[in-house]
C-alpha cells in the first residue's frame, strides 16, 4: 500500500511538472521577439570573450542553437527552455540530497510552479545559463564535501567558472562556499583542504576570457557593473518606491505562498542566530549559505537602490529546496492554483494582447517595425537606420534586417557593447539616415513636432516623416517617430 501510494504521488509530480512544461513549450511559437532576445542573439553573431554589460555565456548559447536550427525567434525561445529544462532537471537532483522523496517532489512543483522559470523559459537573459550552472555548482560541491568525492571538487570549480561566465553575480557561489565552511564545525577543516583552494583555484581560471577581455578594453565592464551602482548605494537615499517594488516583483516571480514561506524560514533561521546563537545543521547551513547572501543581501539594498527583479533568482535554487522541508500539502496546492491562474493571464495576453504594454520592454511589433523601415529605405536610399534607447530599438532591428542598424553611438552617446563591436563609424560620413524614436506612451498618431537636440550636432538638416503605427487584431499598439536625418557628420 505504502509503495502503491508513493507511485501515485510520484506521478502527479511528475504530471504537473510536464504540465507546466508543456504549457510553456506550447506557447513559444506565439512569443514575438523580446529586445533582451536580440541584444544577446546579437553578442552570438559577434563572437568575443566576453561583453561590455555581461560575461557571454547566453550570446554562446544563442549562436550554437542558431547554428543548428537556424535564425528564427522560436529557436530562440526554445534555447531558452531546453537550458532552462535542464535546470529543472537539475533541481530535483539536487533536491534529493536534502529532502525525503515526498518533499524534494514538493520542491520540484514549487520550482515549475513559479514565474521565474516562465520568464526564464520566453526570455534570453544571462540569468537562464547562470541558473543552470549555479544548479551544477551546488550538486558538485555537495558531493565533493558531504560524500567526499574528491574529483567533485574538480566539477565544482568549473561549474562555478561557467556561473560567472554567464552573470557576475555567480561571485557569490565562492563566497557561500566560504561562509558555509566557516560556520560549519564539522566541515570546518576543508578550509585548508587542497582540494577546496584547487577547486577555487580553477574556478577563477576558467572565467579567464572575461578578466582577459576586461583587460583588453580597460576593465569597462567591470567599471560599469560595479562603478555606478556603488555610488547610487552610497548615496544612500531612502526610497519606500524601491522597497515595495521589490516586494511586488518577488510576489509575482515567486507566487505570494512560496514568497511567504521564503519570508517565514529566513526570519525563523536569522532569528534563531541572533538570538540563540545556534547554527543549522550542516546540509540546512548549507542550503542557507547559497541563498541568504542573495535574497537577504539584495533585499537589504531595496530601501535605497531600485533592485532588479532577476537579481535574487539564483537564492531561489536552494531556497525552494528549504521550503520544500516546510510546506504543506495544502499551501502547495493554493501555490498551484495561484500558479494556473496566472499562468492563464500570460497566456491569454500573449495570444491576443489584452493589456497594451507601455515600455519597449515588450515582444510586439518589432518585426513588423523591421519591414516597414525597410520600405522606408527604399523611398530614402542610400540611408543607414539607428535609434537611441540603449540596445532595444536598434538589436531588433538587426536581428529582422540584413542591413546593420547602429544605435547612439551614432550621436555621441555609451551604447553599450555597440561601442565594442568594432564599427568604423567614419565610412558613414556625408551620408543621410533614418532615427526611429519609440513613443512608449503612445496616446495618438501624430507627429511629435520636434526631434531631440542632439541630431543638430551630427546633421544638416532633420526632417519629421509619418510616424510608424503598429497595429494588432486590428488595435493601433505602438508607435515609432521617425525622421529623415541629412548628411552625417561623424565626431570622435
Amino acid at each position: 500500500m505504502n509503495n502503491l501510494l508513493s507511485i501515485i504521488q510520484n506521478k502527479k509530480a511528475i504530471s504537473w511538472v510536464l504540465g507546466f512544461q508543456i504549457f510553456r513549450l506550447v506557447l513559444l511559437p506565439f512569443m514575438g521577439l523580446m529586445p533582451q532576445d536580440a541584444y544577446y542573439y546579437l553578442y552570438g553573431q559577434n563572437l568575443s570573450l566576453s561583453y561590455f554589460d555581461h560575461p557571454g555565456m547566453i550570446g554562446y548559447i544563442l549562436r550554437i542553437f542558431s547554428e543548428i536550427f537556424g535564425q528564427s525567434i522560436f529557436v530562440v525561445k526554445f534555447a531558452d527552455f531546453i537550458i532552462t529544462s535542464l535546470t529543472i532537471v537539475s533541481f530535483y537532483k539536487l533536491a534529493s540530497y536534502f529532502l525525503s522523496k515526498e518533499k524534494a517532489q514538493r520542491a520540484f512543483v514549487l520550482l515549475v510552479s513559479t514565474i521565474f522559470v516562465s520568464i526564464l523559459s520566453f526570455n534570453s537573459t544571462p540569468d537562464v545559463p547562470l541558473l543552470l550552472f549555479w544548479t551544477l555548482s551546488l550538486i558538485c560541491l555537495y558531493k565533493a564535501i558531504f560524500e567526499d568525492k574528491k574529483w567533485f571538487w574538480i566539477f565544482g570549480g568549473i561549474a562555478m567558472g561557467l556561473a560567472f561566465n554567464s552573470k557576475y553575480t555567480a561571485l557569490v557561489l565562492q563566497l557561500g562556499l566560504i561562509a558555509f565552511l566557516i560556520f560549519s564545525n564539522k566541515y570546518r577543516k576543508l578550509l585548508i583542504s587542497p582540494w577546496l583552494w584547487l577547486c577555487l583555484i580553477l574556478s577563477v581560471a576558467v572565467t579567464f576570457p572575461v578578466w582577459y577581455w576586461n583587460y583588453q578594453n580597460e576593465f569597462a565592464s567591470f567599471a560599469f557593473q560595479g562603478g555606478e551602482r556603488t555610488s547610487s548605494i552610497t548615496e544612500f537615499k531612502f526610497s519606500s518606491k524601491y522597497f515595495f517594488g521589490a516586494i511586488g516583483h518577488q510576489l509575482f516571480l515567486l507566487l505570494p505562498v512560496l514568497f511567504l514561506v521564503f519570508i517565514t524560514f529566513t526570519y525563523k533561521y536569522i532569528k534563531r542566530a541572533l538570538l540563540k546563537f545556534k547554527i543549522p545543521q550542516a546540509k540546512t547551513l548549507f542550503l542557507l549559505a547559497f541563498f541568504i547572501p542573495t535574497f537577504v543581501g539584495f533585499f537589504l539594498l531595496t530601501p535605497i537602490y531600485w533592485v532588479k527583479l532577476n537579481w535574487m533568482m539564483p537564492s531561489y535554487i536552494t531556497g525552494i529546496i528549504l521550503a520544500g522541508m516546510f510546506i504543506s500539502k495544502k499551501l502547495l496546492n493554493t501555490q498551484i492554483i495561484i500558479s494556473i491562474v496566472f499562468h492563464i493571464l500570460v497566456g491569454l495576453q500573449v495570444l491576443f494582447y489584452l493589456v497594451p504594454i507601455k515600455s519597449d520592454d515588450t515582444w510586439v511589433g518589432w518585426k513588423e517595425l523591421a519591414e516597414k523601415t525597410k520600405e522606408l529605405q527604399i523611398q530614402y536610399p542610400n540611408t543607414f537606420v539607428f535609434s537611441d534607447d540603449n540596445y532595444k530599438t536598434s538589436a531588433c532591428l538587426n536581428f529582422f534586417m540584413d542591413d546593420k542598424v547602429y544605435a547612439q553611438n551614432i550621436v555621441g552617446k555609451p551604447a553599450l557593447h555597440f561601442d565594442y563591436l568594432g564599427d568604423d563609424l567614419s565610412v558613414l560620413n556625408s551620408k543621410s539616415a533614418i532615427f526611429i524614436d519609440s513613443d512608449k506612451r503612445f496616446k495618438n498618431d501624430a507627429k511629435k513636432g520636434n526631434h531631440p537636440e542632439i541630431l543638430n550636432n551630427y546633421f544638416d538638416q532633420i526632417t519629421e516623416l509619418k510616424p510608424i503605427i503598429i497595429e494588432l487584431n486590428n488595435k493601433e499598439v505602438r508607435k515609432f517617430w521617425v525622421y529623415y536625418c541629412t548628411n552625417y557628420q561623424f565626431k570622435k
